[in-house]
């Protein structure tokens, strides 16, 4: 069993993600999207809730793995007495159904390699009946339906509700494994030829990501942060997933295990910038869009986050025959978050349409009269105490990160109308609110004894989320008040060189027992403040030991536990990454933009 969540490696075809264990299985897959339900659901439980494991007879963990060098092509090798083998993953872009390919060649000597496959549909708990058709092993149930083929062909047979396939490999010797998915009640789709996919995607990969403008240091991991994100992105909407998958805990054996299969708009303008600074311009008008869909409506419904084709109805339910990972109970599917308010999110979305205005992407008809509806909302709604941008489960409070990013808001909608005459709006009541929001908080916002903002009015709590407020350009970096903001923060929730979102131990508005780990998003937040507070040698020394906690291939998880080493939560997260794309160019811009 892959006991750590950073044993995982991710494959994907941009419409739903695999993760690939150092032991060679496939412990979670969701088809044929990124939200649906799991045919792999081992990372939640044990083999017999779905998996698909290729090693060498008897090996245990592969010697060595890599992607190809800017690709999401993904290769294990196992080197053992008898030779040594490779095998090749990948999720090619599909055409009509999503496939997985397999690829063992023979290294050196002669490996006995086997293959182990356990379909187990909606999340592990229903065990298709597998029948033979044209040379596939062919698996049903209700509506899904998978084929598995072998090029060339190799011993295969049934047990114990599993499908195994044993063979040797010689030296140059290749065996390709295709599994495709297609609705049950639907023809099987036309046959992949999986080594011509292997070349097309390697080449389709290197090509995008050879559009990458950033050329500076921590070059290759800006570059693997980069195909991440695109790897989340669900293509046919352009919506981003926060991670591929759900309830990974945040603390081993505790409750905190969320569904992250979804799209947050606190993302939204980090995300955006991520993508325009590195020059993927068209995949940041593919998340404008998809955010000018999700959020269209009564500005009163505006959700924090939404489905990948923008669904609002995000149900959360427990799933109680799945076990959780290292024991992390109970797994859910759905969040029930969606129903939060969240103010920032109005900040967040304004100031993501403001940056694509500014930064030339194309604009929509309807886009500034949204805007304008989104205002009109806040006018009257800002004063409202909500949940904040950590979705507190303990009751709603006047968080001061929202109360800035209402502040945002106004700010975006002002310099919008004073840059672009030709737009119409309230200029002086949103200037009104801008002022009048600022006043606000620095006076019930900040604790002039200890000379810090607070997690919210009148307490004495801190938030990571106030890094931002130099980000966001509510206060100048050289203001007394951010330098004494940044300070506390770092002393109070530094966590053995890495910081905490809040207190959760002793927080009277987390509404959860049990704590987390250091927040990696929050950490690159950290390292930005630093720097702009004028300690650029902190913050890179900050930067560095936070690209060192990336796992072998590259990627990181949600949060990271100091203690033990190891990391924490949904996997491969977006937030996480589009920090460290986002931190590398602001540390590292000027020698660095292409």
């Amino acid at each position: 069993m892959n006991a750590r969540i950073e044993d995982y490696a991710l494959i994907g075809d941009e419409q739903t993600a695999a993760l690939v264990g150092k032991d060679g299985s496939i412990d979670w897959l969701c088809l044929p999207r990124f939200d649906s339900g799991a045919c792999f659901a081992r990372l939640l439980g044990d083999e017999d809730h779905g998996h698909w494991r290729i090693a060498p007879e008897g090996a245990d963990r592969c010697t060595r793995r890599a992607y190809r060098p800017d690709t999401l092509v993904l290769d294990t090798e196992w080197e053992t007495a008898d030779g040594a083998v490779r095998v090749t993953d990948l999720m090619p872009q599909r055409e009509r159904a999503p496939d997985v390919v397999r690829i063992v060649e023979g290294l050196s000597g002669r490996v006995t390699v086997r293959s182990t496959l356990r379909l187990r549909f909606d999340y592990g708990s229903i065990t298709p009946w597998v029948r033979r058709a044209d040379g596939h092993r062919v698996a049903i149930a209700g509506p899904d339906s998978a084929w598995l083929r072998a090029e060339p062909a190799v011993p295969t047979w049934g047990e114990e509700y599993g499908t195994h396939s044993e063979f040797t490999v010689a030296a140059g010797e290749r065996v390709a494994f295709v599994l495709t998915w297609h609705p049950s009640h639907e023809k099987r789709p036309p046959l992949i030829d999986p080594y011509e996919a292997l070349e097309s995607s390697v080449a389709d990969w290197r090509c995008w990501a050879g559009r990458c403008r950033y050329d500076g240091p921590y070059r290759e991991a800006v570059v693997r942060s980069l195909i991440t994100l695109k790897a989340l992105t669900y293509a046919p909407t352009g919506g981003i997933v926060a991670a591929p998958t759900t309830s990974l805990p945040e603390k081993p054996g505790g409750v905190r295990n969320w569904d992250y299969r979804y799209c947050w708009l606190r993302d939204s303008t980090l995300t955006l910038g991520a993508l325009l600074t590195a020059g993927y311009q068209e995949e940041a008008e593919a998340w404008r869009d998809w955010l000018l869909r999700a959020v269209a409506g009564n500005p009163a419904d505006l959700q924090i986050m939404y489905g990948v084709a923008g669904e609002r109805r995000l149900r959360e339910t427990e799933l109680p025959w799945l076990p959780g990972f290292a024991g992390s109970a109970p797994v859910r599917t759905g969040n029930d978050a969606v129903d939060q308010l969240q103010l920032d999110v109005y900040g967040e979305v304004m100031d993501s349409l403001s940056l694509a205005r500014a930064s030339g992407l194309p604009t929509k008809p309807h886009m500034w009269a949204m805007q304008r509806s989104l205002m009109r909302f806040l006018g009257s709604a800002w004063r409202r105490p909500d949940e904040g941008l950590w979705e507190v489960r303990g009751g709603r409070r006047q968080f001061v990160h929202s109360k800035v990013m209402v502040w945002v808001a106004a700010d975006r909608a002002v310099k919008t109308l004073e840059r672009h005459h030709e737009l119409s709006g309230d200029l002086a009541d949103w200037r009104r609110l801008r002022d009048e929001v600022h006043r606000e908080v620095c006076e019930k916002g900040y604790d002039k004894e200890r000379n810090t903002f607070t997690q919210y009015y009148g307490s004495r709590e801190l938030d990571a989320a106030l890094l931002l407020i130099p980000r966001v350009g509510f206060l100048p970096p050289d203001d007394p008040r951010v330098v004494g903001t940044v300070d506390a923060i770092r002393d109070d929730l530094g966590h053995r060189g890495f910081l905490r979102r809040y207190d959760t131990e002793d927080s009277v508005i987390d509404g959860l027992p049990g704590g987390e780990g250091a927040f990696l998003a929050c950490s690159f937040w950290l390292a930005d403040a630093l720097h702009m507070t004028g300690r650029s040698q902190e913050a890179r020394e900050l930067f560095d030991r936070l690209v060192g906690l990336c796992n072998d291939v590259g990627l990181l998880a949600e949060e990271y536990d100091p203690v033990d080493g190891c990391q924490l939560g949904n996997f491969p997260q977006a937030f996480s990454h589009v920090g460290l794309v986002n931190t590398a160019l602001t540390l590292f811009g000027e020698d660095g933009a292409g």
